[in-house]
């Protein structure tokens, strides 16, 4: 069973980056991507992640509204903010972790914890 991933940026260049760093340290993911707000309800259709990868700035809408128009579908989710650089204004965003772009181990600390259990039954895992 796979680690359901959004991952909403419109850089593709980043998505890609971030979806490799999963997959080459191991982790079993399941990516969708996510560039504009108006693509929300089709990229969560039939589907909640567990954890959210945001890019700080997209083209119509900050980090924090898409995180929270993703929060409103997946509450249960790991939020993570994704940045080129730091600025101040990061903590604000309702994220559950901040991360720069170019430190993309970290985004695999923090997804490791969600790999399933193959120990465990199904139940219980969304």
């Amino acid at each position: 069973m796979a680690i359901r991933v959004l991952i909403v940026d419109d850089s593709h260049d980043d998505a890609e980056l971030a979806e490799f760093a999963l997959r080459d340290a191991g982790l079993p993911v399941e990516c969708r991507r996510l560039r504009h707000a108006d693509d929300l309800d089709a990229a969560l259709a039939g589907w909640e992640p567990q954890l959210v990868l945001c890019d700080l700035n997209l083209p119509g809408w900050s980090g924090a509204e898409a995180m929270s128009a993703v929060r409103q579908r997946a509450p249960a989710a790991r939020y993570v903010l994704l940045t080129g650089a730091l600025r101040g204004d990061e903590a604000d965003c309702g994220a559950d972790a901040v991360v720069l772009k170019d430190e993309m181990a970290r985004v695999v600390e923090l997804a490791r914890p969600l790999v399933p259990d193959p120990g465990r039954s199904g139940r219980g895992h969304g």
